[in-house]
């Protein structure tokens, strides 16, 4: 008789009694699950996996299409791989690089067996997407293999298939990789069990190289909107540029370089352009024909706002300018008139979180050389106090607003143009795992977030996991439309950075459970960190932007 083991489907909320051995995708078709859009992975026991997995276990299972935050990275991994193989098919001698995400798509380069950029023009990215286009409909079976990790280094090698110092780096004993037809390629998560899958994309050139977009998330049945990213670009190129000049293309040479003691060379190198990047902004402003009164500093949860406009501070006193930094979160209203999100949560990012009357007064006032007193926000107590914090601006001083919303034009309606100079602070991942496979900005940032609100704010890992999803909508409505509005942009994230944070973040990350739904992305992030050779933070200055989020930081913050 065969063995019948006993399941929970979250998405039907009812149990079933399954043989054993029965795969993802035969239980999704036996039980009839209702998705709105076509099924892309599951979560099993919380984690994400293929709906090739077959299960041998009791288990609870979600079915996850590609409106989910897992089920667009397992569709996004996927295409990526069509998209490799296809360049690949016409032409074995290249590779493909998938450098970063950008105007809500993927950057990508060809690069030939010497490493040396292949030159793209419209024709060419018209064959890649039309031998795409006939490996889909071929639906290409894509299984998941494991070998001895020497091995699987030896093929990759024979087959010249990609990057593999990331293996050679890990120590693990076996590696798992996938294989469609005669191609093989490395990923970092769950694949769809097939190429026929994939149903939308577009390919098209961008700076003298091409994008890769992808579905919407809120309706993956058409594609994201092309949101033109210049200045984003260049922050990227640039240090992409001072990345090949170290001899650090990827996470395996990263590692690589840990391990012949050139990590505090790294750090050193790391924070100095930094400082160099400070330096130059600053100067930027000081000498401007018109001398602005107003600097605004914003980006997205994280990204080293408050560090920066602190390290600016300093580097305007150089040039001779005595600044003074205001905190927006001191405009937010009470905490009982903060607008609510759709879940009937508060909503801090919210741009009518702040009293915008307020703020927009005590500016103009500002600018116009009168006294105001300044409001403080209670966290605490989620009340504004009035602690007889004056302020007025002398004619040689500048004052530095830092806040979510400092870009936003409903701010500053009122004050001209010329007596504001705009900044836009996020932490940029400069390094990918290796050609195929990267580090989310978005996870850096969360990484960042977890490490600060466990040690200075009282969160738990889950809490701020759970918080994440509501965060990053806000500032894709409030924030990012206004980035590209920015004079100047700054990268907060350096180099090395994951690798001092995965001594501080894996023990809180470890202290998720594995049966909440915050275990996904507990496991997902753990495992990002995993690849990085830990770093110790003794060498990092004081003044360093992951000060902000590590401690031992000669600012004050809490």
């Amino acid at each position: 008789m065969l063995e019948t083991i006993r399941i929970y489907c979250k998405n039907t909320r009812e149990y079933y009694n399954i043989p054993c051995g029965t795969s993802l995708m035969e239980l999704y078709h036996k039980i009839g699950v209702q998705l709105k859009y076509p099924v892309v992975a599951a979560r099993v026991n919380y984690k994400l996996q293929n709906l090739n997995f077959l299960i041998y276990k009791p288990k609870d299972i979600e079915f996850l299409d590609a409106s989910s935050s897992g089920g667009m990275r397992c569709y996004v991994r996927t295409l990526s791989l069509v998209m490799a193989c296809a360049i690949k098919e016409l032409n074995e001698e290249y590779d493909l690089r998938i450098e970063n995400a950008i105007s809500k798509g993927y950057f990508c380069t060809i690069r030939d067996r010497k490493g040396d950029k292949v030159a793209i023009d419209h024709a060419f990215i018209q064959a890649i997407k039309k031998r795409m286009q006939q490996i889909i409909a071929e639906n290409r079976p894509i299984v998941s293999e494991e070998k001895q990790t020497k091995e699987v280094i030896h093929l990759f090698k024979e087959r010249h298939e990609g990057e593999t110092t990331l293996f050679e780096t890990l120590g693990n004993p076996y590696c798992r990789y996938y294989r469609m037809g005669d191609y093989i390629d490395y990923y970092t998560g769950a694949l769809m069990p097939a190429s026929g899958y994939i149903n939308i994309f577009e390919l098209e050139p961008y700076f003298n190289d091409m994008l890769l977009r992808i579905p919407c998330r809120k309706d993956p049945v058409k594609l994201e909107e092309n949101v033109h990213q210049e200045k984003m670009f260049s922050i990227f190129s640039e240090y992409k540029k001072w990345n090949k000049l170290i001899h650090i293309r990827n996470v395996g040479e990263f590692n690589k370089a840990c391990k012949d003691n050139r990590s505090f060379e790294m750090i050193k190198v790391s924070e100095a352009l930094h400082e160099k990047k400070v330096a130059q902004i600053a100067d930027q402003i000081a000498n401007r024909e018109h001398r602005p009164k107003f600097v605004l500093i914003s980006g997205p949860s994280s990204s080293g706002k408050t560090t920066f406009s602190m390290r600016l501070r300093i580097q305007l006193m150089v040039n001779g300018i005595q600044p003074v930094v205001i905190s927006m979160d001191n405009y937010f209203v009470n905490r009982e008139d903060t607008p609510r999100d759709e879940n009937g949560e508060w909503d801090f990012e919210h741009l009518h979180a702040l009293d915008l009357n307020l703020f927009r007064e005590q500016m103009n006032d500002l600018m116009l050389g009168k006294e105001v007193e300044q409001p403080f926000y209670n966290f605490e107590t989620g009340k504004r106090e009035w602690r007889g914090n004056k302020l007025q601006l002398q004619p040689d001083q500048i004052c530095i607003l830092e806040g979510l919303h400092a870009l936003n034009p409903e701010l500053t309606r009122n004050i001209p143009k010329e007596e504001i100079f705009k900044i836009f602070v996020n932490a940029l991942t400069t390094v990918n795992l290796d050609n195929h496979n990267w580090i989310p900005t978005a996870d850096v940032r969360l990484i960042r977030r977890i490490v600060r609100d466990y040690n200075y704010r009282g969160y738990s890992a889950i809490e701020t996991i759970a918080r994440y999803e509501s965060v990053r909508r806000g500032e894709e409505k409030w924030i990012y439309p206004y980035q590209e509005e920015a004079d100047a942009m700054f990268n907060s994230a350096l180099l090395f950075e994951l690798a001092v944070l995965k001594r501080h973040a894996e023990p809180i990350l470890a202290e998720v459970p594995k049966y909440v739904d915050e275990y996904t992305d507990a496991h997902r992030l753990l495992k990002e960190l995993s690849y990085f050779e830990a770093v110790p933070d003794k060498e990092i200055p004081p003044t360093s932007f992951l000060r902000e989020f590590v401690g031992g930081s000669s600012f004050q913050y809490y």
